[in-house]
């Protein structure tokens, strides 16, 4: 964390050079910028409780699909 304390008689413009260069100097902007769009991911449970919906939900569509309460459609393309 930078920090600059305003001098007896300094400008602002003064004092925010100062910070500017205090934040290039220690390399903060240059870390917060590479962590910016950091994606923590899911968690494994999260994505098991994913992984266990969609199959519910393929077992419910063959089900479905075998006893004819639905119309055989094209199947979309999957990603």
């Amino acid at each position: 964390m930078v920090e600059v304390k305003k001098k007896k008689g300094e400008t602002f413009d003064a004092l925010l050079r100062r910070f500017q260069r205090r934040m290039q100097q220690g390399g903060v902007a240059l870390e917060a910028r590479k962590h910016r769009f950091h994606d923590a991911g899911a968690s494994r449970n999260k994505v098991r409780e994913g992984a266990l919906r969609r199959e519910v939900k393929r077992q419910q569509y063959e089900y479905e699909f075998k006893t004819g309460k639905l119309k055989e459609e094209p199947r979309r393309p999957s990603r």
